[in-house]
């Protein structure tokens, strides 16, 4: 093997497999080494999700020293290497040609060097490798970007993003992460060739955008506004950091009140989407009226908004209509309508939002006031935990909070002459009004007596 410039003190702990995958490519004449986010991620402590392989045996002799191969990436000179029923990649060494797209290299030439290869790569806290044997490979300080807590790409950053404009957006993502910084030069790069964000597909920034959501700093989305980034694939958030709000239930712009948002509901993609965009109406419904902002029906407005963005963004189906659903409805409080603080109130609440998403409701509702000001945070959270407090005892006691929860059907209504059609649904509106009314109505002989009078 090649004599690398190694930190052999450095010990990694490799899984089995990987060990035995490096080891046959080196018993074959081949170096081999683990490389990337699985380097990075052991070093942090944290648990790789997947153990790449960089070497420098050409595809077909990877394929020659193995009995289970996928041929997954040929034309990047990646196989799959099959080992107890896990898959490794392993990548040749390569230079890849220029990047006239802004994603993918026109051409790839392999090397028999290893730094050549790890030249090639984003951030230096990516361009790790590392062998057992060797130790750490760490040409371009990767190390001490990582105790720096620092994102920096490498060799000359305008190269790295002009090669993938989607390591933009990836930056701020590792930032997040990782609870790192963007370094000084990659920022500046980053302002400049934002713009060139706009020629990545819908899906890859979606990607990117989700993983910045859940991670343990949502907050870093800030940075991708100040560097220009949203402003070309969120430009709705630009907006919203725009949009001041003049009343004394606020003391940030939307933006900033979103973010605290974000903080504070769990980070999982419903929740964090529906943060985000939870008043992305309020840009396009703020009025304001002796010097104080209002924002009516931005609630609805932010509902067909967010479709939208969900939608440009590739988003599946079921995610697009809770979000959606969510936004609509995250301004509604109960306690606020004719019926008062009362358990019905609550109980048509939860038959108009719905039982299956009313946990995330009450949770959006809860950050929401974590982003106000004290006024704000203050002013109307006794009547959110009685409605938390109600919720729960509808939960508890199996109280009837929609149709299909109800103890008669379409069949029943049928049975006893209802006609079959819309008549049906209207009968089983009316028979829910009595149940969310009284529950304990909600029995099939007193529904079939109350049914007879309605058809």
């Amino acid at each position: 093997m090649e004599q690398y410039n190694g930190n052999k003190d450095f010990k990694i702990d490799v899984p089995r497999n990987v060990k035995i995958i490096l080891s046959v490519l080196e018993e074959n004449g081949h170096e081999a080494f683990a490389v990337g986010g699985c380097v990075r991620d052991a070093i942090l402590g944290r648990t790789p999700d997947d153990w790449d392989i960089t070497t420098s045996a050409l595809p077909q002799q990877v394929k020659d020293v193995f009995h289970k191969t996928l041929d997954t990436g040929l034309q990047h000179g990646t196989v799959t290497v099959r080992i107890g029923g896990e898959g490794y990649e392993v990548t040749t060494y390569r230079i890849d040609g220029e990047y006239t797209d802004g994603r993918h290299p026109d051409s790839v030439e392999y090397t028999s060097n290893l730094i050549e290869d790890l030249k090639r790569r984003d951030f230096t806290i990516n361009a790790m490798a590392y062998n057992p044997t060797v130790g750490l490979i760490d040409a371009f300080d990767g190390m001490g970007d990582l105790q720096r807590k620092c994102i920096t790409c490498v060799g000359k950053a305008e190269q790295r993003f002009e090669e993938d404009a989607l390591r933009i957006l990836r930056a701020i993502r590792f930032s997040a992460q990782l609870g790192f910084t963007v370094s000084e030069t990659t920022k500046e790069a980053i302002r400049t060739l934002a713009p060139t964000l706009e020629k990545i597909s819908a899906e890859r920034i979606h990607t990117e955008m989700e993983k910045l959501l859940l991670s343990k700093h949502p907050e870093k989305i800030m940075d991708a506004y100040e560097l220009g980034v949203t402003k070309v694939v969120l430009p709705e958030f630009d907006a919203m950091v725009e949009c001041p709000q003049n009343t004394p239930y606020h003391k940030y712009d939307v933006g900033r009140h979103t973010v605290e948002v974000m903080k504070h509901v769990q980070a999982n993609k419903t929740m964090r989407w529906a943060a985000l965009l939870h008043d992305v109406g309020k840009p396009k419904s703020r009025t304001t009226k002796d010097g104080r902002d209002h924002f009516y029906g931005h609630a609805h407005v932010g509902s067909t908004m967010a479709v939208e963005v969900m939608r440009r963004m590739k988003m599946d189906n079921k995610t697009i209509k809770v979000v959606s659903k969510l936004v609509d409805c995250h301004d509604d409080r109960p306690t606020t309508t004719a019926l008062g603080a009362s358990p019905e109130a609550i109980r048509r609440s939860v038959y108009k939002i719905g039982k299956d998403i009313y946990d995330n409701y009450l949770q959006l509702v809860y950050a929401d006031f974590q982003g106000k000001s004290d006024y704000g945070k203050e002013n109307g959270f006794d009547a959110y935990l009685y409605t938390k407090e109600q919720y729960e005892l509808i939960v508890k006691e199996g109280i009837c909070t929609s149709i299909k929860e109800m103890n008669i059907s379409g069949k029943d209504l049928i049975a006893i002459g209802c006609p079959v059609g819309e008549k049906i649904g209207t009968v089983l509106d009316e028979l829910m009004d009595i149940v969310l009314k009284e529950p304990q109505k909600n029995q099939k002989e007193l529904l079939m007596e109350e049914a007879k009078k309605l058809i």
